[in-house]
């Protein structure tokens, strides 16, 4: 009885190192095998969600086809340790990657990485729109953020952002942002905001002493004006020394691009006399000094430009047809420059 006893147990210890050994080459020839990648792909996207168990995303892969075995995959990151590791995020599995590759990947956080750019010389309004166009980033703002719409919204965007500017214009960063998906447009403005406000501080700085501006706002304020009257990056410090000139003149501005902004939606294209007359917040033909906020969006250089303005003695520009302009150091010859170049008469 005793000898039919440890007969069984023998036969049992087989059977069990044989199933075990069955399962643990399977497991290891799992771990081996490419992923399965839909037809003719090289490559395919996985998000793993935020809160999403190994178990299920185990399962997900599954689902998609991508691998047979699930149950293997939750057991290599047990016994690997990597479990809580992994780490959520859109991700891009390629071809020939094993499922050890595809957690090493899921606990890199190397997730897929969208961009956009937003551009000097746009304002608030179009760089949001631009935003709230990404397909890749999280709306979570409404339309009604835009400050022409709702300015209790717009209010509310602005606190969201702690900032203590009542109006946003001229205040995000242009730049090219890399971004997972996922990101939310308000994180997007903020990371942009936050950007500008650092720049501008280093700017501010670094500034020259005996310039008429008194606060790095009244810098970026200028810098959005220089900005829009810039064809030619290299004029930007010339341009700059002329506003900077008048502005120690206590002469008027009269930059044509704050004619435009102080329109709005009725500028369609051409600056009439009865607009450079309008007396508008922003009109610095009828306005002395700056206006009340930035007009654009101001990037670096042009924010550099203003606090180290060009030396020389010009107070007038008029542009020359080809982008750029010719400056002039009294009203006489701005005069004959503007017969030239705009009236074309000689």
């Amino acid at each position: 009885m005793i000898k039919k006893f440890f007969k069984l147990i023998a036969v049992l210890i087989v059977m069990t190192s044989l199933v075990f050994g069955w399962y643990w080459n399977e497991y290891n020839v799992f771990l081996q095998t490419p992923i399965s990648l839909t037809k003719n792909n090289v490559q395919q996207t996985f998000t793993v969600t935020k809160g999403d168990t190994v178990r299920q995303i185990a399962q997900s892969l599954q689902q998609q086809k991508l691998i047979e075995h699930p149950q293997y995959f939750h057991l290599y990151t047990r016994l690997s340790k990597q479990a809580a590791k992994i780490k959520a995020g859109e991700y891009t599995l390629k071809s020939g990657m094993t499922a050890v590759d595809v957690v090493n990947l899921f606990v890199s956080g190397k997730v897929n990485q969208y961009s956009l750019t937003i551009v000097e010389g746009w304002t608030f309004k179009e760089a949001l729109q631009r935003i709230q166009d990404d397909p890749n980033l999280l709306k979570t703002l409404s339309e009604s953020n835009e400050p022409e719409n709702n300015k209790a919204q717009h209010n509310s965007l602005t606190k969201a952002l702690n900032s203590q500017y009542d109006n946003l214009e001229g205040l995000i960063y242009p730049d090219t942002y890399n971004f997972p998906k996922g990101t939310t447009d308000l994180e997007f403005l903020q990371r942009s905001y936050d950007t500008m406000q650092k720049i501008l501080a280093q700017e501010w700085e670094k500034k020259e002493q005996n310039l008429p501006l008194k606060t790095p706002y009244e810098a970026l304020i200028l810098a959005s004006i220089v900005e829009k009257e810039s064809g030619v990056s290299s004029e930007r410090s010339e341009i700059a020394g002329v506003f900077i000139r008048r502005m120690k003149k206590k002469m008027r501005l009269q930059s044509d691009p704050t004619i435009i902004y102080g329109m709005g939606e009725r500028y369609k294209g051409n600056i009439r006399r009865r607009d450079i007359n309008e007396k508008t917040a922003y009109n610095t033909y009828q306005i002395n000094g700056l206006p009340p906020t930035p007009i654009a969006i101001a990037g670096r250089e042009a924010i550099h430009a203003v606090l180290h303005p060009d030396k020389g003695k010009s107070l007038y520009f008029v542009a020359d047809g080809s982008g750029g302009h010719v400056f002039s150091n009294n009203l006489k010859a701005h005069n004959r420059a503007v017969r030239k170049y705009i009236l074309k008469k000689k």
